[in-house]
């Protein structure tokens, strides 16, 4: 093929998020917001028609790297905000890795394409989980370590000291809305500011470990669609990140602006800025509480395809 196309979906965190990259289970749903992409073979490499220094971007580098570095010609057209904790980088990496192994002959397996991604956003983030890239190559939605869920096993996937076990889900029809604060925040450093105060102070490991076992009991409450329950969990979890330094005062605006109308409502992704999400049957009346409090508000679907790659010859 001389030109490949392929693109992958966005995702939310309902549970789990930073506690995941310790081992503790994590809960993620794909939504029908996608990273566009296509490749073709080139002289030097390019982003949308201009040459670029492709070390100056080091998802892609990484990913150039594990496919012979050969050069190519990207055009990108992403739906996901940017540093909105939806999963937009994990996005790209999905996308760019199926495009890559398809030009050049190699398996487009979810897999595959989900573990080549895990290790460009490691090596890109200096640490992490294989949540997001799991979760956007398989799409629907997953489960981190949820070790019961063996029926369910997609695949494991390992990096230094730390394993996770990732397994798909189905999950019932229900209706977000995700507040994003217009603020970018990079993941990175705030995986390294919760590594550090959970290596130097017990309270915050216990705050993980309360984390995960609210993810469990989150898993039992989508798995018998109990809105209510769910949406509880969902609003301590967010207490809890809370707790350990990743929300902000524009987070917790638009948190306590939809909870009148929600099941609950939590941050999404790293924090620091980004998106909350809230669990409701009222998104429109969500949607213009968190307007009223600066925010941009959008109602997003789950059930999402995960990566789709083609090609065509001219």
């Amino acid at each position: 093929m001389s030109e490949i196309f392929a693109s992958a979906p966005g995702k939310f965190v309902i549970l789990g998020e930073h506690a995941v990259v310790y081992g503790k289970p994590a809960i993620a749903l794909a939504i029908n917001r996608r990273f566009y992409l296509s490749v073709r073979r080139d002289d030097e490499f390019r982003i949308n028609g201009e040459i670029v220094n492709i070390r100056a971007n080091p998802h892609l580098m990484h990913i150039a790297g594990m496919n012979d570095m050969i050069p190519v010609s990207i055009h990108m057209d992403s739906r996901i905000p940017t540093g909105s904790g939806l999963g937009s980088s994990a996005a790209l990496s999905v996308a760019f890795s199926a495009a890559m192994r398809a030009l050049n002959g190699k398996s487009v397996s979810e897999e595959e394409i989900a573990k080549e991604a895990f290790e460009a956003e490691y090596f890109s983030q200096g640490g992490g989980s294989p949540m997001d890239t799991s979760a956007s190559a398989h799409g629907r939605g997953i489960a981190v370590n949820m070790q019961e869920r063996d029926t369910d096993k997609l695949w494991d996937i390992s990096k230094n000291s730390h394993s996770w076990n990732i397994s798909g889900i189905d999950a019932p029809p229900m209706k977000f809305v995700v507040g994003y604060t217009g603020i970018r925040a990079a993941t990175g450093p705030l995986v390294e500011k919760v590594r550090k105060y959970k290596d130097s102070n017990r309270f915050a490991a216990d705050i993980i470990d309360e984390i995960g076992q609210i993810t469990k009991e989150g898993m039992t409450a989508l798995g018998s669609n109990d809105v209510t329950k769910l949406g509880e969990l969902m609003t301590e979890d967010h207490k809890l990140l809370s707790i350990l330094g990743v929300s902000s005062n524009e987070l917790n605006k638009l948190v306590s602006a939809s909870l009148p109308y929600s099941y609950g409502a939590k941050l999404t992704g790293a924090g620091g800025g980004g998106s909350m999400v809230a669990l409701t049957d009222q998104p429109d009346k969500v949607c213009d509480a968190i307007r009223s409090r600066g925010g941009m508000p959008f109602a997003v679907k789950t059930g999402a395809d995960g990566v789709r790659v083609s090609g065509k010859n001219e």
